[in-house]
């Protein structure tokens, strides 16, 4: 789902639906371990491809697998630009959970996941370190309505809105984009899709996931779109 350099192009990734297990957030653990990455966002009914390649995060998959397969996407707390969490910094408040989809093992020792996003959490507390990798209390009250059906479509004019943002912050960083597939694109799909392939910056794509409704998201990416040139945020998304 890159937004990438002029020689590349825009694509929405669909959406999946929420397997039928989770119905309410009496059906989610209270513990989760979490991967915390900059700028990797995931929503309720998205997917998120990963590559695991370190020693650490192999065996929180290897452990994930075992049990409840979900996996805490979180970025961490404070910081613009950043990759893999590093243990001494604050985590933000709220991630995204996925469950484990898709697994595959590599020659080289690697696992290719996909993660389905199932609801978002509040870290109430970060647990103590019994693992190589951080374990926190998730607390999904607030996002209870994740799991619920979706929302009614927001209709044309969000739709028409969204198109001619993002068509003119493209034309400003010389970008193409795949428009057919945007065109065909579900809402949902396309709001999320950029909230989480946009080089923003850490603290906004923070922002999209912890607003509380699509439509609020829908209205921020419209802001933040018509606010940035595609360099800024610390790079295209390849």
């Amino acid at each position: 789902m890159p937004v990438a350099g002029p020689d590349k192009a825009f694509a929405p990734t669909e959406r999946s639906a929420l397997p039928r297990r989770y119905s309410a957030i009496t059906d989610l653990p209270a513990e989760i371990p979490i991967f915390p990455l900059g700028g990797a966002l995931l929503f309720p009914g998205a997917s998120l491809p990963l590559n695991i390649f370190e020693p650490r995060y192999l065996a929180m998959v290897d452990d994930a697998l075992a049990g409840t397969r979900l996996i805490g996407m979180i970025q961490l707390a404070g910081l613009a630009q950043t990759g893999a969490g590093d243990d001494a910094r604050a985590l933000a408040d709220v991630g995204c959970a996925g469950r484990i989809t898709h697994f595959q093992e590599t020659d080289d020792g690697r696992y290719l996941i996909a993660l389905s996003g199932i609801a978002r959490f509040q870290v109430s507390a970060e647990l103590a370190a019994e693992r190589p990798y951080r374990r926190v209390v998730a607390d999904w009250t607030r996002y209870a309505h994740d799991l619920q059906a979706p929302p009614a479509p927001l209709g044309d004019a969000a739709r028409s809105a969204l198109l001619a943002a993002l068509r003119a912050y493209l034309d400003r960083g010389g970008l193409s984009a795949e428009w057919s597939a945007i065109e065909e694109a579900p809402l949902e799909t396309l709001i999320d899709s950029l909230s989480a392939g946009c080089p923003f910056t850490n603290p906004e794509k923070q922002a999209l996931l912890e607003a509380a409704t699509l439509a609020q998201r829908c209205t921020l990416l419209i802001t933040l779109l018509d606010m940035e040139r595609p360099v800024q945020g610390g790079g295209y998304v390849q």
